[in-house]
């Protein structure tokens, strides 16, 4: 290894012992990098790269899979022509380690590090010990007569409205705005929210948005079905203001939806969170959930058979290896529950109802 090569293995492992130490620092992760230095970077990103009217998050990680295609091609390309000794193995490999020890870096400088924040329920005082199978019988109970509030109120014609992904972003900018009266550190603005170039390919794998730190952007999978979508794009803003566990960006869902003055994006969530809520009932008694699947409104159920439907069409193989990696991902991010970390969520609404009431959720 030649001197120069040395100083930046030096420099790179310096850096990301300095970001592991700083993880450990809950209290100061919150006050220094999610309120100080990562708010301002993520507002630069967004005013920089907001006003375009397509994904350049996208774009760049199109590029980098077409550089990894081609650079794979010519190894294999010189493979075939026998030409083995001719490849600098170590050289490569060096360099390959290196750029993933950067860009390991770059993510957490740029937005990793909220996940050691000290989480939703020191900053919002909620009481989450000894969750009883009857607080998660209430949080059901509750969120079912809600969603068959909902369901009751709404004209599902009009939320073809929601396919427009203009007046989508548009009315999720709404839902956090009301909320930021409230809560003003849940501020978005400038706006970034975009859908993803590869949202067809992205229910393949089971996703329906992602934040990408490097560009700012909150990408959506404009492709589910339409129900979906508010809950979707106001969990995608959640991690955009600095919200990384899912647990947490489902809370800010439900948080930043339930006073919206739409209906379909107050049913949205709900329709999100029952299912949340319900399957973890289920596990301790499906008795129970079965009886409040069978009183849902026929609108939740026909679009719980849709929901169903939708994802059955795009099962396929590669999935469960990217449920595996992904689950593997949140894991070594402070959420040990991996996949089920979404379903959490339940965890914070109860807190939130026994601080504020059930009329709260």
């Amino acid at each position: 290894m030649n001197r120069s090569r040395g100083k930046k293995w030096i420099i790179l492992v310096v850096l990301a012992l300095i970001i592991k130490v700083l993880s450990l620092f809950p209290a100061q992760i919150e006050k220094f990098y999610t309120q100080g230095f990562y708010s301002g970077v993520s507002k630069s990103l967004r005013f920089l790269f907001g006003w375009l009217p397509f994904s350049i998050g996208d774009v760049l990680y199109t590029g980098l899979i077409i550089l990894v295609i081609v650079l794979l091609a010519r190894v294999i390309k010189r493979l075939l022509k026998g030409k083995l000794r001719s490849i600098r193995w170590g050289k490569h490999l060096n360099n390959t380690l290196l750029a993933m020890l950067g860009l390991y870096i770059i993510f957490y400088a740029l937005w990793g590090l909220n996940y050691s924040r000290p989480g939703i329920e020191k900053q919002f005082g909620l009481n989450v010990a000894h969750i009883t199978v009857k607080d998660l019988d209430t949080l059901v109970q509750t969120l079912h007569a809600r969603i068959n509030r909902d369901a009751a109120a709404m004209t599902v014609r009009d939320r073809d409205s929601l396919l427009n992904t203009r007046f989508l972003f548009k009315q999720s900018n709404v839902a956090y705005r009301v909320a930021k009266k409230e809560y003003p550190f849940l501020n978005n603005t400038p706006v970034s929210v975009k859908p993803s170039l590869f949202s067809e390919a992205m229910n393949y794998i089971g996703i329906q948005g992602y934040y990408n730190p490097f560009s700012g952007e909150a990408q959506v999978n404009t492709t589910i079905p339409v129900f979906l979508l508010p809950s979707v794009v106001t969990h995608e803003i959640g991690h955009q203001v600095g919200y990384a566990k899912e647990s947490e960006a489902n809370f800010m869902s439900f948080l930043t939806s339930r006073k919206h003055p739409s209906i379909h994006f107050q049913y949205s969530t709900d329709f999100v969170m029952y299912l949340y809520a319900a399957s973890e009932l289920y596990r301790l008694d499906s008795v129970k959930v079965k009886q409040y699947d069978s009183t849902l409104h026929p609108q939740v159920k026909k679009d719980i058979k849709t929901y169903i439907g939708f994802y059955k069409k795009y099962q396929n193989r590669i999935e469960p290896v990217i449920h595996w990696l992904y689950g593997n991902y949140l894991r070594a991010n402070n959420q040990p529950s991996g996949n089920r970390s979404y379903d959490e969520v339940v965890i914070w609404l109860i807190g939130w109802y026994r601080k504020y009431g059930r009329e709260a959720i």
